[in-house]
């Protein structure tokens, strides 16, 4: 751990802000999609590419940049970063045509992978050992509020105004999160400066093996269903689209909710945490077009696939903390391998709605989330320090 006085909480609090931030600018689109498509003249499935594009630009830049820029200080690679997020939201708002749309979106991806590959493992550095599980709450906590704040208050600001609007606004607020990471951060030298090869080294840990194949089958899994979310709870579960940014909400709280108590739970028994994820999100999306087809149960449905989907990075992390060589170069894999796998899931989702229908890009879902059960399971639970019972 950094010396330090005191635990810097307000520097935690910056890096959960610009986390936030990242995930609602890569999942904005999701609540927007109808919208963007509408005008900009292209079917739901093509207009899926805004979480795509930056998705896989991030899984490439999350392990990259941490190698390209060496020994730079932290705090200003985080900061830099940030500041790309401004450029790129702001060129989403003044897009003129899709085209410029997912060129803008190359910028967003950017940002995320660098910021994500260093965020993702800079709790031990803030705070005292023992209060780290506390840090990584609040930390990816931002992922959670993104759902329950940041997308569909971006969705209810495009649905009010235009999305233009939603994307102008998050470049403002990324802009003052930049300025805040800079005031709050101490000077950051990373430890140890990420090569290739260590990445490659962290897969020859089984913990970290088992973690970056289940995070790609549940990532995949979630975003070819989620990203569909609002066409689902329109036409499975009879809402009428203007509601669909409040339920929004209620799905995002039930993400926060899963983030805490994934994160007071994960912290003794990772292995039973990451084992039940998989596990319930293969029974709710499985069961989704069959019970969700009323709005009641729909948005019941909604509710829990976001208290799970909420747990995912702070379990997934801590697995990951118990198991790796190198915990920023296997943040970094891990940040790879989350971004690849939300681009890989929102186009072959999109591929099979546009060529099926939605319940069988749900049913698919469904099966990827079957494999990483399964994969957890077959894993002795001993390389995260717990026994099964």
């Amino acid at each position: 751990m950094e010396q330090q006085e005191s635990p810097r909480w307000w520097a935690v609090v910056a890096v959960m802000i610009g986390i936030f931030l990242l995930v609602t600018a890569e999942q904005l689109p999701i609540g927007l999609l109808s919208q963007v498509a509408e005008s900009m003249g292209v079917t739901p499935g093509m207009a899926g590419l805004m979480v795509t594009v930056p998705g896989v630009v991030a899984a490439f830049s999350a392990p990259l940049l941490p190698v390209a820029v060496g020994r730079l200080d932290r705090r200003i690679m985080l900061t830099l970063m940030m500041a790309v997020m401004v450029l790129g939201s702001v060129l989403s708002a003044m897009a003129s045509n899709f085209a410029l749309l997912l060129a803008a979106r190359v910028l967003v991806g950017i940002s995320i992978g660098g910021f994500w590959a260093i965020a993702g493992s800079i709790a031990p550095r803030l705070v005292p050992s023992d209060q780290v599980s506390r840090a990584m709450t609040i930390i990816f906590g931002g992922v959670a509020a993104a759902s329950v704040l940041g997308v569909p208050l971006g969705t209810l600001l495009g649905d009010i105004s235009n999305w233009r609007v939603a994307f102008g606004a998050l470049g403002g607020l990324s802009l003052l999160t930049a300025l805040a990471l800079w005031r709050w951060l101490p000077p950051l030298p990373p430890r140890e400066p990420v090569r290739l090869r260590v990445l490659a080294q962290q897969l020859k840990n089984r913990g970290v093996r088992v973690a970056v194949l289940t995070t790609g089958f549940v990532v995949v899994g979630h975003f070819a269903a989620y990203t569909f979310i609002s066409p689902i709870l329109q036409e499975i579960s009879g809402v009428a689209q203007r509601h669909v940014g409040s339920l929004l909400l209620l799905y995002g709280a039930s993400g926060i909710l899963g983030n805490i108590v994934a994160g007071m739970f994960a912290g003794r028994h990772p292995y039973r945490a990451v084992l039940a994820i998989p596990s319930v999100l293969l029974v709710v999306v499985a069961i989704f077009p069959v019970v969700g087809v009323e709005p009641t149960s729909g948005v019941l449905l909604l509710m829990l696939w976001g208290a799970v989907f909420g747990s995912v990075s702070v379990s997934i992390q801590t697995w990951i903390l118990r198991t790796a060589p190198n915990t920023e170069a296997a943040t970094a894999l891990m940040a790879f391998v989350f971004n690849m796998s939300i681009g890989l899931g929102a186009m072959v989702g999109g591929q099979v709605v546009d060529t099926t229908s939605l319940p069988m890009a749900m049913w698919a879902a469904s099966g990827l989330f079957l494999l990483g059960m399964l994969l957890v399971w077959r894993t002795p639970s001993r390389i995260v320090g717990e026994r099964r019972r």
